[in-house]
């Protein structure tokens, strides 16, 4: 009976001084925009300085298999596949930086 009652106790007690002890501690804000739009075309941006060197280094591959096709219908259609995927991705990045543009002169 005592282990109960001293196990209350303690739930009590914590429960009592969770108010003050929320007070004393103060977590500042790991996000240094203000807004949304911000955070979102930071994103963009990230993803664009990712994207252009990936794009980059797809289009030299795709390249490299044109020259080393040597007639291989096989590894000509891969390259070409390569390079029609690389520069579908760039457009959507391309056009997700313009999306938050527009938006963001639509809500100014």
């Amino acid at each position: 009976m005592s282990k109960i009652l001293f196990k209350s106790l303690i739930i009590v007690l914590v429960f009592l001084f969770i108010p003050f002890t929320i007070n004393a501690v103060e977590i500042e804000n790991p996000i240094t925009y203000e807004s949304t739009p911000e955070l979102i075309g930071a994103l963009v941006n990230f993803l664009m300085m990712i994207a252009i060197p990936i794009a980059t280094i797809m289009i030299v591959v795709a390249g490299f298999y044109f020259v080393t096709a040597t007639g291989d219908p096989e590894k000509i259609q891969k390259a070409k596949r390569i390079v029609l995927w690389t520069l579908i991705g760039l457009l959507i990045i391309l056009s997700a930086w313009g999306f938050i543009e527009v938006i963001e002169t639509l809500f100014k």
